[in-house]
């Protein structure tokens, strides 16, 4: 069994990566991991031990927070994503970039969610500088987290800071949800969750009637959490815009990234074999052109549910200006 990293190895790069913090017993546990285990890992919460064993330590937050080194880096990028609108395969679109090292959904950032913001504030420092560490000097990394971290981006992204928020149409994004079996399965378990969500940002919904109007509240509680986050370093996408001019879009957020990459490489990239393959599980085949058939397909078959659920949105919006600003911005995008 190998001995816990001392602060020098873990300050070094991106070996140890910050998997899960503790705020109430004072602990943060790291995992060993390699360049190749970034790049196969479909997450780093638990599921990633599911996947094979894994060297781990368990260390005293305030030894860890004690030992920042003066000049460490804050310069990670973020995405943050409303959930099912293939921010997993941006993520790792860019981590094939040279340098680039892409982080998709620490458990960390999740185990925040669940304390209050003066606890968050003593914490995100220095896991900004953990999750901005690489393996190449000049290298940088991105950050996609779990959606619903969304609800304290504001908080993570430092200042000055470039940012993705990901997200597709009120339309597209309950056409999706109901495409599939898991996700419809989702909506119930979050469903009180994102109700509190939701009236703490003025949102109050009617009693869900359908599938389709949970996917609405789904959606709805989403894009506020990321419409209060806004900032002048942010660049939205619509996910179904995106794939249709990847490697455009690849383009674009590799110069609000500044990340160097030729025309050439990007467009390597966008034209890869990620992009046949569905991103969480990269063993199976999914292609855009899947994408628009099962989108079409379930809202054939739930149009009249979807209808009566966009009507919902907009009726809600009339007293929820940050409902209103998304559902504009989904209109504007459509």
């Amino acid at each position: 069994m190998s001995s816990a990293p001392p602060a020098e190895e873990i300050w070094k790069d991106a070996r140890w990566l910050a998997q899960a913090v503790d705020p109430r017993a004072g602990l943060v546990r790291f995992v060993e991991m390699t360049a190749d285990a970034y790049r196969e890992a479909s997450f780093l919460d638990d599921r990633m031990f599911q996947q094979k064993q894994r060297t781990n330590h368990l260390l005293q937050w305030g030894n860890v927070a004690s030992s920042v080194p003066v000049d460490a880096r804050r310069d990670a990028r973020w995405i943050f994503h409303i959930s099912h609108v293939g921010s997993t395969l941006i993520a790792r679109l860019l981590g094939e970039l040279d340098g680039i090292l892409s982080i998709r959904e620490p458990r960390a950032l999740r185990d925040l969610t669940f304390f209050s913001q003066d606890v968050r504030a003593r914490f995100i420092p220095t896991l900004q500088a953990l999750f901005s560490r690489t393996f190449e000097p000049e290298g940088a990394a991105v950050i996609k987290a779990t959606s619903f971290v969304s609800e304290i981006a504001g908080e993570l992204i430092p200042a000055r800071q470039p940012a993705l928020f990901l997200y597709a149409t009120p339309r597209s994004f309950m056409s999706g949800i109901l495409a599939g079996e898991n996700s419809r399965k989702e909506l119930v378990g979050r469903s009180e969750q994102r109700t509190g969500r939701l009236v703490g940002r003025g949102v109050n919904l009617p009693a869900p009637r359908t599938e389709a109007d949970l996917a609405a509240a789904a959606w709805a509680c989403e894009m506020v959490a990321l419409e209060s986050a806004d900032g002048a370093n942010i660049l939205w996408a619509d996910f179904d815009h995106v794939l249709c001019d990847l490697d455009g879009f690849l383009s674009e957020l590799a110069g609000s990234f500044g990340f160097r990459a030729t025309p050439e490489r990007l467009a390597e990239i966008a034209n890869g074999p990620l992009t046949r393959r569905y991103s969480k599980a990269t063993e199976y085949e999914y292609s855009p052109e899947l994408r628009r058939e099962l989108l079409a397909e379930a809202e054939r078959q739930h149009r009249t549910d979807i209808e009566s659920a966009l009507a919902m949105l907009d009726a809600a919006s009339e007293t929820a200006p940050l409902l209103r600003k998304a559902l504009d911005r989904a209109k504007a995008e459509s």
